[in-house]
């Protein structure tokens, strides 16, 4: 089976979970695109939800399928969310953003009563960190956060490279909320609690993509079959 095989797989099982008049919210990112496609095909067939999107990418791919849309101002608390990740831990903490929609995910997530994830296999590690930690920040005093940042990863006994996200054509990557992410090419967090805190006290980060007590389930495929991490009810 391709990698795309599995988060197909993935994803229909997350499929499974979709009950008629929930409020849904919608992941970014390849296996969460999967995840949109089937449900548009359950909608097509009558199936009647209402989703929140968590990026303007997810929002057209939604509309675009005829799914019902709304936003957290209407719908503030939401049933269930379907993303991705990045990285996931046997205890359900998680790495998002490498499609730079972490603000708006997490915004989301931390709307809804459960999350589950869904991804192929490759995405679970024993410790978080070899994927690059995307931290978004807000483009005034640059310079400053970044120092900030490089502090409060060292504060915790962590090092590495930090990065400022740029698109293909060398420009600086904008998030869907006007904002700018450096990546942290840390190879292992040995405290992402710890980490977590230390980001949230810099006055220009955002938000970071540590998400940390909000996955509730994890759904993660193989060519073997799926894995379940946590309670999927």
């Amino acid at each position: 089976m391709t990698p795309d095989d599995l988060k197909k797989l993935a994803a229909a099982r997350a499929l499974e979970l979709v009950r008629p008049g929930m409020r849904l919210g919608l992941g970014t990112g390849s296996t969460a695109k999967h995840f949109v496609d089937m449900l548009g095909a359950r909608v097509a067939d009558g199936l009647d939800v209402v989703c929140v999107s968590t990026s303007e990418v997810t929002e057209a791919q939604a509309r675009a399928l005829g799914i019902p849309m709304s936003t957290l101002e209407e719908t503030p608390e939401l049933d269930l969310t379907i993303d991705g990740a990045d990285e996931v831990d046997g205890e359900l903490r998680l790495i998002k953003g490498g499609g730079a929609a972490l603000l708006r995910e997490k915004i989301v997530a931390s709307a809804s009563a459960r999350m589950v994830v869904i991804a192929d296999d490759s995405k679970l590690v024993t410790q978080l960190g070899r994927f690059p930690l995307p931290i978004e920040i807000v483009p005034f005093g640059l310079e400053v956060t970044r120092r900030a940042v490089m502090a409060a990863i060292a504060s915790v006994g962590s090092a590495g490279e930090l990065v400022l996200r740029r698109k293909a054509d060398g420009t600086v990557l904008v998030t869907d909320g006007g904002h700018y992410i450096l990546d942290a090419h840390l190879g292992a967090i040995a405290q992402p609690e710890a980490l977590a805190a230390a980001l949230a006290r810099i006055p220009g980060v955002v938000e970071h993509g540590l998400f940390l007590g909000l996955a509730t389930a994890a759904i993660l495929a193989s060519a073997t079959g799926l894995t379940i991490v946590g309670t999927l009810d």
